[in-house]
C-alpha cells in the first residue's frame, strides 16, 4: 500500500477483484433486461474504470486522513470525516465522469434513475469500502497488541545479567522494580530491595526491556509499572509520577512534557 495507509493487507488486489465484483451486483439491482452483448461488454468496462478511480480516489484520501488525523489521536473525529470526505471525493469523481461520457455519447445529461438509483447504491458501496478500511485498521491494531503481548510475556520469563561481587547474577524482569543512575554506574533494584550494579547504561538498557512493563521516566530513572501508584499534573505540561514508598526510589519523580504523554498512554493503557 502506499506511505500512509497503516494497514497490512494488500488492498490493491483486493479492490482489483472487488470492483468489478461490485459492478456485477450493481447491474442485477438497476437493470431488469441485461442482454449480454458488446454495449453490455463496453459499458460494464467503463463502469469498472471509473469504480477504480474513485476507490483510488478514497485510497489516496484515506492515505491522507492518516498522515493528518492518525485514528489514534481520535477515533470517532477521524472515522466521521473519512466517511464524509470519501463519500463526497468518490460521488463528485463518479458524477463528473458519468457526465462528461453522457454528453460525449449522447449530447445530454445522465438519465435521471443515475440520480435517483444508481447514487444511492454507489454510496452504500462507499460505506462498504470505508468499513473494509476501518476494519484493517482494527485487525491490524489487535494482531499487533497480541505479537506485543507473546513477546512481552515471553521476556517477562527472561532477564539481564547483574554484577554480585565476583560472580554474575540472572535477574527475571518479574524480579526487576526499576533501574537509576548512581554516580558513574547503573543500579538495579529488585521488588525486595537488593540493589545490584549494571554494566549497562539506561540507552542500552531501555531497548532490551518489555515496554509493557518498563518506562524510561528521564535521564536518570526506569521504572516497572508495579511501582507506580498514579501521576499528577504539574506546571508546563510535566508530571510528577508517584512511586511506592516501599521500593528505594523517590517518591515522586519529574517527567518531561516530552514524555508526558507516552508515559500516560504506557500507564493507563498497557
Amino acid at each position: 500500500m502506499k506511505q500512509g495507509v497503516k494497514t497490512n493487507f494488500s488492498d490493491v488486489k483486493l479492490f482489483l477483484i472487488l470492483i468489478p465484483f461490485i459492478n456485477i451486483i450493481n447491474y442485477y439491482l438497476t437493470y431488469s433486461n441485461i442482454k449480454a452483448d458488446w454495449f453490455l461488454a463496453l459499458t460494464f468496462s467503463i463502469d469498472t474504470l471509473q469504480g477504480y478511480i474513485a476507490w483510488y480516489g478514497i485510497r489516496h484520501t484515506i492515505g491522507f486522513l492518516d498522515q493528518k488525523i492518525p485514528y489514534h489521536k481520535s477515533l470517532t473525529r477521524r472515522i466521521i470525516f473519512q466517511i464524509i470526505t470519501t463519500l463526497l471525493i468518490a460521488l463528485v469523481i463518479i458524477i463528473s465522469l458519468t457526465e462528461l461520457l453522457s454528453w460525449l455519447a449522447r449530447g445530454k445529461s445522465a438519465p435521471i434513475h443515475f440520480y435517483t438509483q444508481d447514487i444511492f447504491i454507489i454510496g452504500i458501496w462507499i460505506f462498504v469500502i470505508n468499513g473494509i478500511y476501518i476494519g484493517a485498521y482494527f485487525y491490524d491494531q489487535w494482531k499487533n497488541t497480541e505479537i506485543k503481548y507473546k513477546q512481552d510475556h515471553r521476556s517477562r520469563s527472561e532477564g539481564i545479567m547483574v554484577n554480585h561481587g565476583n560472580k554474575k547474577l540472572k535477574l527475571i524482569f518479574d524480579q526487576i522494580a526499576g533501574f537509576h543512575i548512581d554516580g558513574d554506574y547503573t543500579a538495579v533494584f529488585t521488588n525486595n530491595s537488593k540493589k545490584y550494579y549494571l554494566d549497562q547504561s539506561l540507552n542500552t538498557l531501555e531497548n532490551q526491556l518489555p515496554k509493557i512493563n518498563f518506562f524510561r521516566l528521564n535521564r536518570q530513572f526506569i521504572i516497572n509499572k508495579d511501582m507506580v501508584k498514579g501521576f499528577k499534573r504539574i506546571e508546563n505540561g510535566k508530571i510528577l509520577v508517584l512511586i511506592s514508598p516501599e521500593y528505594n526510589f523517590p517518591s515522586e519523580i519529574t517527567v518531561s512534557r516530552t514524555k508526558a504523554s507516552n508515559f500516560k498512554k504506557w500507564f493507563e493503557f498497557t
